[in-house]
């Protein structure tokens, strides 16, 4: 890979700055307002599909800016495109802002926002002067919904040429390259029985809340046969509402969540025999319901990620550690999108914070100077790794010339498909 370069002079009055300065510069002149940004996104948490005020908030920042803002978009109430620039390269800069319900934004997802906009802010000052198409992608209902693989399917991404946003995390700064997702996936399972008086007729009722015992023994029974790549959770919806009267309906949430693709799908046919079992040993009807696609897992594209990096260390004074347990995250819908395209999602450390996402503790971090550190710098981080990106000749050509042997997302991966795909 061509070492990133710094290709302007020592700086005189008069002379045009780098790129490198000029990006940092409209930054850190909006840093005020790019922190008031993700602090009232970070006090205001709206749920998946109902991010009205986040959505608006980042859509009159960036208007205001000049960039050209659709809202509503692909058929999302609550997406947002705005795009600036004409360049042969398209720049796709992500920001989610969905809370979790009832902890609000333990994910940070304030952060991503406001970081996601500044990066778009710096890259515009320089488009012009780098060739390149400025893209932001506010995408919504990462928690649950699913958001970016519905954008995929509605041509989000057709015309970018990479992607690429960043996520808060705690403890220290990680290494990007070779950081993945699990692949998941979440099943609403529904038993269906019939009612009865438990003490006077209890030999007329079909047991839901059977189903709903036996579905959580089998899956008890199934985990100890997994592999520890692959993790299976559950939770009880619904399993009856009073001693004296046999349940009719119970309703139970799956997870399944996988580093492997062959594992993963095994996994998810033996929950699905699990189910099945529980309603045939009960008597019980079976309705499964899957409220999102797959999630697939993330892919960087390293030379990418060895940008960020590089900005992260050399601009910003990061130091870098290994990945823990083999860099396997949690599961995003950015997974798909990293399937597609050349992407990257890296982590962001909130200095100093030892909370863990989707934790009260860590909401409360979102909000911080922590947090707030991480907002600038990593948006200062995404743009100048985008910018080095095009900058240089070898990683630009490559970049296109992937864009151009890439068909449409629908053509190549189907309306329903959600689950990893190798290219």
């Amino acid at each position: 890979m061509t070492p990133v370069q710094d290709r302007g002079t020592p700086e005189v009055a008069g002379a045009v700055p780098t790129v490198r300065r000029q990006v940092r510069a409209v930054i850190d002149t909006n840093r005020d307002r790019l922190v008031a940004l993700s602090q009232a996104i970070g006090h205001d948490p709206e749920l998946a599909f109902e991010e009205h005020r986040a959505s608006a908030r980042v859509a009159d920042f960036l208007e205001a800016e000049g960039f050209e803002v659709v809202r509503g978009v692909y058929d999302l109430p609550t997406a947002v495109e705005a795009t600036y620039g004409t360049g042969e390269v398209t720049v796709a800069v992500l920001g989610e802002y969905d809370a979790l319900p009832g902890i609000g934004h333990a994910c940070g997802h304030n952060i991503i926002a406001a970081a996601g906009v500044g990066a778009a802010l710096g890259l515009r000052a320089v488009a012009d002067r780098l060739g390149i198409r400025v893209k932001f992608l506010g995408t919504p209902a990462e928690e649950l919904g699913g958001g970016k693989i519905l954008m995929l399917q509605r041509g989000a991404w057709d015309d970018a040429t990479f992607s690429l946003m960043v996520h808060g995390g705690p403890f220290a700064q990680m290494v990007s390259r070779g950081i993945t997702t699990q692949a998941y996936e979440r099943i609403v399972a529904t038993f269906r029985g019939k009612t009865a008086h438990a003490a006077f007729a209890p030999h007329d009722g079909v047991n839901a809340g059977d189903a709903i015992t036996l579905t959580q023994v089998g899956l008890g029974l199934l985990r100890q046969q997994l592999r520890r790549t692959v993790t299976v959770g559950s939770f009880v919806v619904e399993a009856g509402t009073a001693t004296n009267v046999i349940p009719e309906t119970g309703v139970v949430e799956v997870e399944i969540r996988g580093i492997a693709e062959g594992e993963w799908n095994d996994a998810r046919a033996r929950v699905r025999r699990v189910l099945e079992g529980a309603a045939l040993a009960s008597g019980c009807e079976l309705e499964t319901a899957q409220p999102e696609l797959p999630y697939a897992p993330l892919r960087h594209d390293d030379d990418l990620a060895d940008l960020f990096d590089k900005v992260m260390v050399e601009e910003l004074g990061y130091e870098l550690t290994p990945q823990p347990d083999g860099g396997t995250l949690g599961s995003t819908d950015m997974g798909n999108v990293s399937q597609y395209l050349p992407s990257i999602h890296p982590m962001i450390a909130l200095l100093g914070v030892e909370a863990t996402p989707h934790h009260q503790s860590f909401a409360a971090a979102a909000v911080s100077p922590a947090g707030d550190r991480a907002v600038i710098d990593g948006a200062t981080a995404l743009a100048l790794a985008a910018a080095a990106a095009v900058e240089d000749d070898v990683i630009r050509r490559r970049l296109l010339a992937d864009q151009r042997g890439r068909p449409r997302y629908q053509d190549s991966h189907g309306q329903a498909l959600g689950v990893p795909v190798a290219r």
